[in-house]
């Protein structure tokens, strides 16, 4: 919604018009994918130990901190920024008025049909991790390629071009 906010607002197309402000945003945005991702990796490699000593080797962490860190990592991406003004604006129709409006609408519908797919995928996430809890060597692996697969949409992300026109 950041982003269909910022599209509606015309500040989409300002962060893409500039060359500073796309690679600003878009050095931020892959910064925050190395550290999440290094961040991972790491806690992964300290939850062996933690596991011997019988606790929880795959702690949650927390529904409202990785809302936080999904949005801010979606507000980073100036490539979601592209995506909604090369996307929403082919279905808003000018003469009917309203044009912020209409992007608005289209975006929030473009969102909550996302919004519904992560949320199947979310809880589908969830019922493998019950079972995959009882293999904690399976979590680390899992959690070390989730990191690396962070660390290379970071690393991908630097190279990102702006979108041209």
């Amino acid at each position: 919604m950041v982003h269909v906010l910022a599209g509606s607002l015309g500040v989409s197309a300002i962060v893409l018009a500039s060359a500073e402000v796309f690679t600003g945003l878009k050095l931020a945005g892959a910064a925050y994918l190395i550290w999440l991702g290094v961040r991972t990796i790491r806690a992964a490699r300290r939850e062996p130990a933690a596991a011997l000593a019988g606790h929880d080797p795959a702690p949650s962490v927390g529904a409202r901190r990785a809302f936080r860190e999904g949005v801010l990592v979606e507000a980073l991406n100036p490539k979601t920024a592209a995506f909604f003004l090369a996307f929403v604006p082919q279905f808003v129709d000018p003469a009917a008025g309203g044009v912020a409006l209409q992007f608005l609408v289209l975006g929030f519908v473009s969102v909550a049909l996302n919004t519904l797919a992560d949320l199947g995928v979310a809880f589908a996430a969830g019922r493998l991790r019950q079972g995959a809890m009882a293999r904690p060597g399976l979590i680390r692996r899992l959690r070390e390629a989730s990191g690396a697969a962070m660390i290379a949409l970071g690393l991908g992300l630097t190279l990102a071009r702006r979108p041209a026109g």
